[in-house]
């Protein structure tokens, strides 16, 4: 019998679901999962009636996955019976992801905890691990019968989704066999954050910012993803990689969608509008094309040199031309958004760490206080990480005898207790595959357009012989050619120290 409960003012329902999570004795699954986990199970959204199965190669026993797990959570534990209950639901099976007896003796086992916990054949196959091992995966779980005929199957997948988008279709069509794509969640923890989800409810839930949402009234829109970590112990991935592929390619590209989209009649509506706005986004078909607004850079040592330079890190080549900075100018070509610049930029070891987005609306033209400067301009500005809230800025008169104008800032920046009660990305994100929800997943057509937007930038700086670089020291505001892009059309970014 499921227990009901009541969350956030609703009427909620503990789940029952068997988890097997592929890649368990990850990095990930230890930092992110078991405690997502363990905040769902303290929530009470799974209870009694779930199990998850860890595989991995390592040779653990039970016991000691569930050491591993207790010392994942153990910050969050607020009694040892609650950490012994949780616990007590989880399962370790050593694997070899190529052996087909594994998988056999992985259904024995599922089908033994989907009958302890009364499952009723609902799967979560998460798998947290290389993509490279995706494809061999769900050939076994479909040929050795570990996808149910009772209840749903659902497939949890980590980016990176491909290389570009001949090898995302090649994977795509991979899962396709075993998998339809209803079934495949493809996970962006970005779409997981609470202010990123605050991006529909700005918009649509407040008339007087939705009937200026468009190209009459908009001047251009800022989209900053910038980190002061530098690639730290990724040198090697991301030397394959870049900050096209890592970042903008999946979470800019999302984030750019979600402001952008046009106004869905319902949740389900939301990826399907994306869609569109992705497949409307004006490609570059030529290198000075690409050049023209989208720029690159990677940081070298620091100016105190207390900074390793990029080309230090061990796992990446002295004469690497992979770029740990992009600055982009995006045009969407429909009636809403036509002549709109949308400014991106992402990059590493950079002098603060913000994510944030900031709408500018054109400039008032009264006659009254907008002289030959003209009037500032009022922007919304959503801040997503560290800090997270909203800041509208507007104009109005300065205190005294006189009619000149000051910016005022409207300021709603939420304060600890807002991040502490507020559901962490993967926390979220789960409990929505669960749920069947799937308007935070992304879906393959928003990958095709996504990659096919990216794959002529990256062709073309892959086929230039040799990048300036480095173009910008480690803990500084990033190449000035990131500054330049956005300058020569007569704009600033809207930098905050």
């Amino acid at each position: 019998m499921l227990a009901y409960f009541i969350q956030g003012g609703q009427l909620m329902r503990e789940q029952n679901v068997l988890i097997t999570l592929f890649g368990a004795t990850g990095d990930l699954a230890h930092r992110k999962l078991y405690p997502a986990l363990f905040r769902l199970f303290q929530k009470g959204f799974i209870k009694n009636h779930f199990a998850v199965i860890g595989t991995a190669r390592r040779e653990w026993t039970d016991e000691y996955f569930r050491d591993v797990i207790k010392q994942s959570v153990q910050s969050l534990v607020k009694s040892e019976d609650e950490l012994n209950q949780f616990l007590s639901h989880f399962y370790y099976q050593p694997h070899n992801v190529t052996d087909t007896h594994h998988y056999v003796v992985l259904k024995e086992l599922s089908e033994e905890l989907d009958a302890k916990y009364q499952i009723e054949g609902n799967r979560v196959f998460y798998l947290a691990m290389a993509p490279t091992f995706f494809g061999t995966i769900t050939e076994h779980l479909k040929a050795e019968g570990l996808i149910t005929e009772q209840g749903y199957n659902r497939l949890i997948i980590e980016k990176p989704f491909g290389k570009d988008y001949a090898s995302a279709e090649e994977l795509n069509n991979q899962l396709r066999q075993s998998f339809e794509e209803k079934q495949i969640y493809r996970i962006d923890h970005y779409l997981g954050k609470e202010m990123i989800q605050n991006i529909s409810a700005v918009r649509f839930a407040n008339r007087v910012f939705e009937a200026l949402w468009n190209k009459e009234n908009i001047d251009h829109v800022q989209i900053s993803l910038l980190e002061q970590v530098s690639v730290e112990e990724r040198g090697g991935y991301y030397d394959t990689s870049g900050a096209l592929r890592d970042m903008v390619q999946n979470h800019i590209l999302q984030i750019l969608a979600l402001v952008a989209m046009e106004p869905p009649v319902s949740f389900g509506d939301v990826r399907k509008n994306k869609i569109k706005v992705l497949e409307q986004l004006r490609p570059y078909t030529t290198a000075e094309e690409v050049n023209k607004n989208f720029v690159r850079g990677q940081y070298g040592p620091s100016v105190d040199g207390l900074k390793p330079g990029y080309r230090e890190d061990a796992n990446v080549a002295d004469d690497s031309n992979m770029e740990t900075y992009v600055a982009g100018k995006v045009f969407i070509d429909n009636e809403r958004w036509e002549g709109v610049p949308f400014y991106v930029r992402t990059g590493k070891s950079l002098h603060s760490k913000e994510t944030i987005i900031d709408v500018v609306f054109k400039e008032a033209n009264s006659p009254l206080f907008c002289g030959i400067d003209g009037c500032p301009s009022n922007r919304i500005s959503i801040h997503i990480t560290p800090r997270e809230g909203f800041c509208f800025v507007i104009n109005s008169k300065a205190v005294g005898n006189t009619i000149a104008l000051q910016t005022s800032h409207l300021e709603k920046i939420f304060d600890e207790n807002f991040a502490m009660s507020s559901p962490e990305a993967y926390e979220r994100l789960i409990l929505d595959c669960i749920e069947g929800d799937m308007t935070n997943f992304t879906h393959w057509e928003e990958v095709a357009a996504s990659w096919k937007y990216v794959d002529s930038i990256r062709q073309t700086w892959d086929s230039e012989i040799a990048a300036e670089f480095p173009n910008y020291a480690a803990g500084s505001k990033g190449p000035q050619s990131g500054y330049d892009l956005i300058e020569r059309d007569g704009r600033k970014w809207v930098d905050r120290d």
